[in-house]
């Protein structure tokens, strides 16, 4: 594991002049935070982002930097205060500048939202939850980080609709998978549950297979029920279900 005192900082007097000017382009408030920090000191930290700027998830506002076309590297350190693993971040070279990625990702017209509702449903991709239309957000299917947007128009089969739940559970997923982190193949993730939950084949690089179930209204007292079941056999949920179904 790299120690932190090891890691080569890049400043801003380190970077040729197509990386400072793409530093410089980004004004969303996140991403520039990381941006100035980096410029200025060279290199910024998981402990850095937490402590000194209140990001509780930092990944986020590292992904933000990236999904503006800005290659960052990941080291794996151990943090002085918590004394376990964390990630520090610095730019990577200007030839891994994303394109199709400049400029972050773009607004969503108003309307976008109500073509995606009458292809889709108002309906949660993951849960198949039906919800009121305020309570879905619309999410690339294939992450932005890995396949940019082509600046054409917006096609419906390249979105989807999720609830604040799903999209934080399909963010941490796809944050932590090898894809995303290594090969990013937008193939690959097309195959996946979290860009695909009606055909799939694997889940985050895992041959797994998911339902997620949402017991409403009347169905809570059902809910109710196996879950007093569950806990008499001493067991959760999940598999209290999966060994009734397998009967």
């Amino acid at each position: 594991m790299t120690e932190l005192d090891d890691i080569e900082p890049t400043p801003a007097a380190s970077l040729d002049d197509a990386m400072l000017a793409l530093c410089r382009s980004v004004e969303a408030k996140r991403p520039r935070t990381v941006i100035e920090h980096i410029l200025e000191h060279g290199i910024i930290t998981n402990d850095e982002l937490s402590d000194l700027y209140g990001y509780d998830h930092p990944p986020r506002a590292i992904r933000d930097v990236r999904e503006n076309g800005i290659p960052l590297v990941t080291h794996s350190v151990i943090s002085p205060k918590t004394g376990r693993r964390m990630g520090a971040y610095t730019f990577d070279d200007a030839s891994k500048i994303r394109a199709g990625r400049v400029g972050g990702r773009k607004a969503f017209p108003k309307q976008f939202k109500q073509i995606l509702i009458g292809t889709y449903g108002a309906r949660d991709a993951v849960t198949g939850e039906r919800l009121d239309e305020r309570y879905l957000q619309i999410d690339h299917r294939v992450p932005y980080e890995i396949a940019g947007d082509d600046n054409g128009a917006l096609d419906p089969r390249d979105f989807m609709l999720l609830d604040a739940s799903s999209n934080r559970a399909k963010s941490w997923s796809c944050e932590h998978c090898e894809n995303f982190l290594v090969a990013r193949d937008p193939a690959r993730c097309r195959a996946c549950f979290w860009a695909s939950p009606e055909d799939y084949h694997h889940i985050a690089g895992t041959s797994s297979r998911r339902v997620d179930l949402v017991w409403s209204g009347d169905e809570v007292r059902q809910f109710e029920q196996l879950k007093a079941e569950a806990e008499a056999a001493s067991t959760d949920l999940a598999t209290y279900l999966k060994r009734a179904l397998g009967k």
